[in-house]
């Protein structure tokens, strides 16, 4: 375990970088995705499909196809942005169709009778999604969301594949400079990642079984 004491600074800037990734782009997608999935109940057929179509087309397509759009193709277009930030970006487009089904499997948990409720008194359809629907949608899909965030975090290492030095990136160059410590370096690379998920599924947990009780 010589390597991964000695290498331990090392690994805490994979892991901050890791921890930037994961944060920015959670909160880029949760926005993005709230967004999409208020579009995908909207009354205008147009965004509906619009919605559905942005929907089908990003949860369907390789994370790796879309980071090279946005490290390598549009670098090519003309873009100056850091590869950080193009990274951010990529996990941040890729999350959110993920994370608009989980709201919208929500929205459909929510009764029928609440919608017209909020129409029978006056509200416009952007006040009955932001004030009604919405609030129960959330409270009821806060597992599934925190699952997609763990599935982001594990995510986030392929773009240590694309210039960007975050945690797996560090493990795969310290493995190559310790040649005879690949397993301990490896499994040091393991518990950061840990460090994240287990947490943040012991909360998605807790979340839910008091979900249960108050309903």
């Amino acid at each position: 375990m010589d390597a991964v004491i000695d290498n331990l600074p090392t690994y805490l800037s994979g892991f901050g970088t890791t921890i930037l990734l994961l944060l920015v782009s959670g909160l880029a997608a949760l926005v993005i995705g709230t967004i999409v999935a208020a579009m995908r109940i909207s009354p205008v057929a147009t965004l509906r499909l619009v919605a559905t179509v942005y929907t089908e087309i990003v949860r369907n397509t390789p994370l790796t196809l879309v980071l090279i759009f946005c490290a390598l193709v549009l670098p090519y277009l003309g873009s100056r942005l850091p590869y950080l930030v193009a990274a951010i970006i990529a996990l941040s487009v890729y999350t959110s169709p993920f994370v608009a089904e989980a709201l919208r499997s929500g929205i459909n948990g929510v009764p029928v009778g609440q919608a017209e409720a909020a129409r029978s008194v006056g509200l416009g359809f952007r006040q009955t999604v932001s004030l009604v629907i919405f609030p129960q949608a959330f409270r009821m899909t806060i597992p599934p969301l925190i699952n997609v965030f763990i599935a982001l975090t594990k995510n986030t290492s392929v773009a240590g594949g694309f210039f960007v030095v975050e945690l797996f990136a560090v493990g795969k160059q310290l493995a190559n400079d310790n040649g005879d410590a690949v397993i301990p370096i490896l499994l040091g690379v393991a518990t950061f990642y840990l460090l994240i998920t287990v947490p943040l599924g012991l909360l998605a947990v807790q979340l839910e079984r008091k979900w249960v009780v108050q309903r």
